[in-house]
């Protein structure tokens, strides 16, 4: 059986929908990562996750795949071309309208998988609309904890590694090699912020910034450091993750036993 729901026909969907099955949206982004990652980055690498993850685990959690949405919130890159971004309003109508939908289907559990960090906080909002408007069980994950929401970086990124570094690069050489260029990649970590304790990525002072802030490259991390067998290694620590949160996704009831 096919793991993509929008391979089944309505009355198929209708069929084999359960209240504990579980809709997976990858969310992306289309925005810079530098002179050697294509824009399409975070989609490519919340697509091959969801992909991988419930091609896996689909049967024994029942997970179904969703497309991905690609047009997400990066307003943060919005001043590079090449980046294409919607609005939080019309991101969070967008999201709306994808519960509403969800809603009609036997389905009460949707989990967006998230590759992008800039989506972290709106989806958050989502999720708790969607669960008061449509009564879902609504939740977000990633495919590693952004460093700036607390996920770990490379420690010579000095916890900056948040855009176009060494994991993001790694994961691309592993899953999309034609499209890096490593010939122009360079290191780009602001280490004049790391004597920060508190207003830092992750720490307990959060701050808005645009990702040209920090210089012209739209790059926060060392690509330079990138290598397609740390991207496999990442890969598959990520899956193994992902079944494992997905796992508890699949029985999560907040309500105390009867």
């Amino acid at each position: 059986m096919t793991r993509l729901l929008t391979e089944l026909s309505a009355p198929d969907i209708a069929a084999a929908l359960g209240p504990d099955s579980v809709l997976v949206l990858p969310t992306g982004a289309l925005e810079q990562h530098g002179p050697h990652l294509p824009v399409a980055t975070d989609l490519i690498i919340a697509e091959a996750m969801a992909e991988r993850t419930v091609a896996e685990y689909g049967d024994e959690l029942d997970l179904w795949l969703l497309p991905p949405l690609a047009y997400t919130k990066s307003d943060e890159h919005a001043w590079s071309a090449g980046t294409f971004w919607l609005s939080a309003s019309t991101l969070t109508a967008v999201l709306t309208d994808i519960g509403r939908s969800v809603a009609t289907t036997p389905a009460r559990r949707l989990a967006f998988l998230n590759g992008h960090g800039g989506n972290s906080a709106l989806l958050q909002v989502a999720n708790r609309e969607l669960r008061r408007e449509f009564g879902l069980r609504t939740f977000t994950l990633h495919p590693g904890v952004p460093p700036d929401q607390g996920g770990a970086s490379p420690a010579d990124e000095l916890g900056m590694g948040v855009h176009g570094g060494t994991e993001e690069t790694s994961l691309m050489l592993h899953l999309r090699p034609d499209l890096v260029d490593l010939d122009r990649a360079e290191r780009w970590v602001p280490e004049h912020l790391a004597e920060y304790r508190h207003v830092r990525f992750g720490g307990s002072v959060s701050f808005g910034w645009l990702s040209d802030d920090f210089g012209p490259s739209g790059v926060l991390g060392d690509p330079t450091a990138a290598t397609a067998e740390r991207g496999k290694e990442r890969a598959e620590r990520s899956v193994e993750y992902l079944g494992a949160a997905f796992g508890e996704v699949a029985r999560f009831d907040p309500a105390p036993p009867a």
